[in-house]
C-alpha cells in the first residue's frame, strides 16, 4: 500500500490532531512528517509540495520538501518537522508574550511580493470553492459560528453575495501572499524564545486579502484569552504591531465565507 511504501522502516507514529482528512504520521524522532492521501486527492497534495517548496525559497520560516512519491494508489509527501509548539498549546501568558513576534512574522509572509508568487488564494477562488462545497451539502457544522450552525448553508453564502463587488475591489488594492489557514496551531513558536519557528500546512498559500488571514488568526487566538475585553486589546495589539487599522466588517466577511470553504 502506498501509504507506507515509500516510507523507511524507522517508527511512524499517527497524528490525530489536523482537520484535513489526509493520513498524517511523525517520525519517531519527531524530525520529520509525512501526509497520505488516496489518488483522488494526489492533485491536492502536490500542490501543496510545490507551496512548500515556494516557501522554504523565500525568507520566510516553514518546512522543507524532503520526499514526494505518487502512483495510482495515491501519494506521499515527506517534509522535515518546524521545532516547536503550536501556539493554540501555549498557556496564555505566553501566547500574550509571542504576540508582537507573530504578528511580524505574519507582516513578513504578507510582504512577500504577491507577483512573485506563483499561487492564488483569490476571492473568485474562495467564492467558487465555497458554491461548490455549499451545493454538495459538504459544509462542516464544526467549522461554522455557534450562532450560524442552524442556518443553511445556502443561506450563509446568499448573506455574503451582495458585498462581493465591493470586497473584490477591496482585495484588488491590497493583495498579498496569505497562509490561507492562518490559524493559530499552524504557527509554531520556540517554546524558549516565543517567537516564531515557522509556518506550517500550507496548503492553500496563494495570493489574496490580508485580511483573509487576519480574520481568523484573531478569532482563533479568542479562544484563548480571559475574556472579551482582552481579546478586543489583542485584537488591537495585533493590529498596531501589524501595521493596520482592523476593518471589522471586512473581516467578518472573510471569518464566515472561511467555513463554506471546506468540505
Amino acid at each position: 500500500m502506498l501509504l507506507h511504501a515509500h516510507l523507511d522502516d524507522g517508527v511512524w507514529e499517527p497524528v490525530t490532531d489536523g482537520e484535513s482528512g489526509a493520513v498524517v504520521l511523525r517520525s519517531g524522532d519527531g524530525s520529520r512528517y509525512a501526509k497520505c492521501v488516496p489518488a483522488g486527492h494526489v492533485a491536492a497534495l502536490e500542490a501543496e509540495r510545490d507551496r512548500v517548496d515556494w516557501l522554504a525559497a523565500q525568507d520566510v520560516p516553514g518546512p522543507r520538501v524532503l520526499d514526494w512519491h505518487a502512483g495510482a494508489d495515491g501519494a506521499v509527501l515527506v517534509t522535515d518537522a518546524v521545532r516547536g509548539v503550536p501556539a493554540d498549546r501555549v498557556p496564555a501568558p505566553d501566547l500574550a508574550a509571542a504576540w508582537e513576534p507573530i504578528a511580524d512574522a505574519v507582516r513578513r509572509l504578507h510582504d512577500l511580493p504577491p507577483r512573485r508568487c506563483p499561487f492564488t488564494r483569490d476571492l473568485t477562488t474562495m467564492f467558487a470553492t465555497a458554491r461548490e462545497v455549499v451545493a454538495r451539502g459538504a459544509v462542516n457544522p464544526d467549522f461554522l459560528p455557534d450562532d450560524q450552525r442552524r442556518t443553511p448553508p445556502d443561506e450563509l453564502l446568499g448573506r455574503l453575495v451582495p458585498q462581493l463587488g465591493h470586497r473584490l475591489a477591496q482585495e484588488a488594492a491590497e493583495t498579498v501572499v496569505c497562509h490561507g489557514d492562518l490559524c493559530l496551531p499552524n504557527i509554531v513558536l520556540d517554546p524558549d524564545t516565543l517567537t516564531v519557528a515557522g509556518f506550517v500546512d500550507l496548503g492553500r498559500l496563494g495570493r489574496a486579502d490580508p485580511c483573509a488571514d487576519i480574520s481568523l488568526l484573531l478569532a482563533n487566538a479568542r479562544e484563548t484569552w480571559a475574556d472579551e475585553r482582552r481579546a478586543s486589546a489583542a485584537d488591537e495589539a495585533f493590529a498596531r504591531r501589524y501595521g493596520t487599522v482592523l476593518d471589522h466588517e471586512r473581516l467578518r466577511f472573510y471569518l464566515h465565507l472561511d467555513p463554506l470553504t471546506w468540505g
